[in-house]
């Protein structure tokens, strides 16, 4: 099954206020996606810029609306992402708290699979 590892933490960096290094982190991201992918279990993963940069496209009676800025103004912004392509829920949950994530939260969902629909 395919889960993706969302990242979410405060845009202006308050999480790494308590950590020593944020070059460590930074190290630790690396040192996940070669482990994860040497595992064969890591089937791609980004950093996103700030919400800044964002654009959103929304329906509105039928005609596109496009404004600047993300969907929701929310305390945290989602920040990154990994899909993780392992057999089922328990071995993302492990894979996925293995992502450094001080003072940040990871959501993970299973993605759907529309191959056999």
């Amino acid at each position: 099954m395919r889960y993706v590892a969302l990242i979410y933490g405060a845009e202006d960096g308050t999480e790494f206020r308590e950590v020593a290094d944020v070059g460590a982190v930074h190290a630790g991201h690396m040192a996940f996606g070669q482990e994860a992918g040497a595992a064969g279990v890591l089937g791609g993963g980004e950093a996103l810029q700030d919400t800044g940069t964002a654009t959103t496209i929304r329906d509105v009676d039928g005609s596109d609306v496009i404004t600047d800025g993300p969907f929701a103004e929310t305390k945290e912004q989602l920040g990154g992402f990994y899909f993780l392509d392992v057999d089922n829920l328990d071995d993302a949950l492990k894979w996925a708290a293995k992502i450094p994530h001080p003072g940040a939260c990871i959501e993970v969902r299973p993605v759907i699979d529309f191959s056999g629909s």
